[in-house]
C-alpha cells in the first residue's frame, strides 16, 4: 500500500523512508540496503538508483510498511516541502505537551 506523495525529479536527492512493520517506528534505508531508525544514517539516492531502491523496498512488506521517497540534501539533511513532517518523524523524542 502506498500513499500519494509529490513526485520528485530524478536528479533531486532523496531518501527512502517508511515504518518498521514490526514496531511502527520510522525507518530509513541506508546506503548499504539495511534499515535504520536513525535518520542521520540514511542513504541519499538519485536517478535510476533511487527508483530501484524504492522498488526493492516496496517488496519488503515483512520489514517496512509504505516506503516512499522524501527529499533530502546531497549530504542527507531533510529538505523540501515536507520538511516539518519529516523532521518530526526523524526525532521521536519530541514532546508536544500533555501527560507522558
Amino acid at each position: 500500500m502506498s500513499s500519494v506523495r509529490p513526485k520528485l525529479k530524478p536528479e533531486t536527492p532523496k531518501a527512502v523512508t517508511g515504518w518498521a512493520t514490526a514496531t511502527g517506528r520510522s525507518v530509513w534505508l541506508r546506503a548499504d540496503g539495511s534499515w535504520t531508525e536513525e535518520a542521520g544514517l540514511l542513504g541519499v539516492f538519485t536517478g535510476d538508483e533511487a527508483e530501484a531502491r524504492l522498488v526493492a523496498a516496496l517488496k519488503q512488506e515483512a520489514t517496512v510498511t509504505d516506503p516512499y521517497f522524501m527529499e533530502v540534501t546531497a549530504d542527507g539533511k531533510i529538505a523540501g516541502r515536507e520538511t516539518l513532517r519529516e523532521s518530526m518523524r526523524a526525532e521521536p523524542t519530541l514532546s508536544f505537551g500533555g501527560a507522558a
